[in-house]
């Protein structure tokens, strides 16, 4: 379960979805999260859904890698799916049993939901696929540059972004070397009830906990090391620059977002 967690995993690659500026990835994950959630009815969800498999031909991430990342949430995926059934009520009603009551638009809005969800995580996932956490950092600081006349710390929260992307699969990997050497010892954490196995995970927190402190604690003195004091007066090793590529994804991303505010409209 642990190995399938690809949040914050880079896949290097000179596709034209690796290429793009950060920045623009950035805004083009933002304009499809919202045509997500704007859209309405059959077409629009086919159209987001070829949308994201386009992006992934484009990226050359393997479909298999990127469904992957959906196994640790497919049992929230399916609560929320559930929920929706039993609690949307409409006029067609498909099957009814004292207070068990099933619509056919419960029907339908639970899978749109299930659609939505997973399309939502496939698609961030596959900013942080084709994307590297520096790339990001920068990326992310431009675009919240404006914030600093309002004084906020935008280099250092963007920095701590970054980070935090960096170290969860170092995080996941030292998770799963405590976890077989809790094994080795005659740990068990796949068999009992829900309860016994949260009783058994305990035993890792602990040195996980310490892990993590001693891994920030090295972090922090290699920077200090190296002479970091923030934002203030600091220059990039690469400049970013828009490129015709990324205007045009820009432009696609509009089209898009368009498609489905007029799909919206023909929904079934």
């Amino acid at each position: 379960m642990l190995k399938d967690i690809t949040l914050g995993q880079f896949f290097p690659g000179n596709t034209i979805v690796h290429k793009l500026d950060p920045r623009a990835k950035l805004v083009l994950t933002l304009v499809y999260i919202t045509a997500l959630f704007m859209s309405k009815g059959l077409f629009a969800y086919i159209l987001m859904l070829a949308v994201l498999l386009t992006c992934i031909f484009l990226s050359k991430i393997k479909l298999k890698t990127a469904v992957r990342g959906l196994r640790p949430v497919i049992i929230i995926i399916a609560i929320t799916a559930v929920l929706n059934i039993f609690f949307i009520r409409g006029e067609t009603v498909l099957f009814e049993f004292r207070f068990i009551v099933i619509t056919k638009e419960g029907l339908i809005t639970a899978a749109y939901m299930a659609s939505r969800l997973v399309m939502l995580i496939v698609g961030t996932f596959l900013l942080t696929y084709t994307t590297s956490p520096i790339a990001l950092t920068d990326g992310l600081e431009t675009l919240l540059s404006p914030l600093k006349k309002i004084r906020l710390p935008i280099h250092e929260l963007s920095m701590m972004m970054s980070i935090a992307l960096r170290f969860i699969p170092t995080l996941i990997e030292e998770t799963d070397k405590i976890m077989s050497a809790q094994k080795a010892r005659g740990a068990d954490f796949e068999t009992g009830g829900l309860i016994k196995r949260a009783k058994a995970i305990l035993p890792l927190i602990i040195p996980l906990f310490i892990s993590a402190f001693r891994r920030a604690d090295e972090l922090a003195i290699a920077m200090e090391s190296r002479c970091y004091h923030g934002g203030e007066g600091r220059t990039r090793m690469k400049v970013l620059k828009m490129a015709a590529r990324d205007f045009l994804g820009l432009l696609y991303g509009a089209v898009v977002i368009t498609a489905v505010v007029f799909l919206g409209r023909i929904s079934i």
